[in-house]
């Protein structure tokens, strides 16, 4: 099992689960950790991280997740509306999958 390093602090879990899920689909496998815990918040100094193997940290990685934080994917996105193949839902360019049916965007 490789050596696992925290990547990131998140204000809340979701979050964490959104930039785990933007290095996934990366191809950066991630992990969410102290997400259960987030509800004791204020009576414990618990904050939810994730984590990546220690081999993958490296400046794309933060590059990913400053790109996301900073909302460079909707911006680069926003203009390009589309129609899902499956439903015919009205999309903003910045979704891969629709929401309605979770067919993903040709």
């Amino acid at each position: 099992m490789p050596r696992m390093k925290p990547i990131f602090t998140a204000k809340h879990p979701a979050e964490a689960h959104l930039i785990r899920g933007v290095l996934e689909s990366a191809g950066i496998p991630a992990e969410v950790r102290g997400d259960q815990l987030y509800g004791a918040f204020g009576e414990l100094p618990v904050l939810p991280t994730v984590w990546i193997a220690a081999a993958d940290a490296g400046a794309e990685v933060q590059r990913l997740i400053a790109d996301f934080l900073n909302g460079t994917p909707a911006h680069r996105h926003q203009h390009e509306r589309w129609v899902c193949a499956g439903c015919g839902e009205h999309l903003e360019g910045q979704f891969t999958d629709c929401w309605n049916c979770g067919t993903t965007r040709s």
